[in-house]
């Protein structure tokens, strides 16, 4: 499945992108299915019981958008502004220098364990959204990842078993004020400005993605390649990453795991390269999806 969150009608809901002789249409799940909760975090904690249900929605669904009886049950996508998959996530665990040649990029030694940072909800902002440059900063940056989500209350688990813990993934753009971020030891304010998490489209579950460690994952900005990189270069995989957050503290249904971003990031270009009101940043993770976002100044 392909969940998202969009806005109808001045309210968030819980839909799923499916393509059919419409086109692109989000089915509202929750009004094909009163069982099923209206928002992505509610449905996360439903677990296997609201993943069933969904996907018996999906498969009875007609594909038309006139088909269904629900009012509004199925839309165009043209109609509804898709946000956030998940808009107001409990953790945003980010790692640091995760692909070797992006540690290497800036002169940095390969981590022997993970280098491990918190953004806030205050960043995260949908598909479309603007990146929005504060005042105090010259030198913002981008950072084109895959985020896993976490389906299950995760403690103690083994690498092994950790995938299992996974509901999806989706596309994360670590946007990073430099100038800030060294200003000292600890990263947070530079990572922690208003839109600096943009995420989207769509949670795409886990069942369609088998494997996570052999996606591609680039960005660039007016057709410009600044990033091409592929997860499986990540130095700790994200069965890893998962069982080693899980052994230091609770991850909960929602949580986001921004995984790491390869080589390119604009600080290091010679010269620099940050980001400009006016450019879009688009983000694509191979069978995840694109994420577009446009860049304006702080008014």
């Amino acid at each position: 499945m392909r969940l998202v969150t969009f806005r109808f009608e001045g309210e968030d809901r819980l839909g799923a992108l499916q393509s059919g002789p419409d086109g692109e249409t989000v089915v509202d799940l929750q009004r094909s299915e009163p069982r099923l909760p209206a928002g992505m975090l509610d449905f996360l904690r439903a677990g296997a019981q609201g993943r069933a249900l969904a996907e018996a929605v999906l498969r009875s669904a007609p594909t038309a958008a006139s088909a269904l009886a629900a009012p509004a049950a199925r839309l165009p996508l043209s109609q509804v502004v898709l946000r956030a998959p998940v808009p107001v996530p409990g953790k945003i665990l980010c790692i640091g220098r995760n692909y070797a040649e992006h540690a290497a990029e800036g002169n940095a030694p390969l981590p022997t364990s993970p280098v491990v940072f918190a953004k806030y909800s205050n960043v995260v902002i949908g598909p479309g959204e603007a990146i929005v440059l504060p005042k105090i900063s010259q030198q913002v940056d981008y950072e084109g990842e895959l985020a896993v989500v976490i389906g299950l209350p995760t403690r103690h688990v083994a690498e092994a078993e950790a995938l299992h813990y996974v509901a999806g993934y989706t596309v994360f753009n670590d946007v990073s004020a430099r100038d800030l971020q060294f200003l000292t030891s600890q990263w947070t304010l530079g990572k922690s400005p208003d839109t600096f998490g943009p995420m989207g489209p769509a949670l795409v579950t886990a069942d369609e993605i088998p494997d996570p460690q052999t996606l591609s994952v680039r960005t660039s900005i007016g057709g410009e390649m600044l990033q091409n990189g592929n997860t499986r270069d990540m130095i700790f995989p994200i069965a890893y990453l998962v069982s080693y957050l899980s052994h230091i503290l609770t991850l909960e249904p929602g949580d986001v795991i921004a995984t790491g971003t390869p080589s390119g990031v604009g600080h290091y270009r010679k010269p620099p390269r940050f980001l400009r009101p006016g450019e879009v940043v688009r983000v694509e993770v191979e069978r995840v999806g694109v994420l577009e976002n446009p860049v304006t100044a702080e008014t």
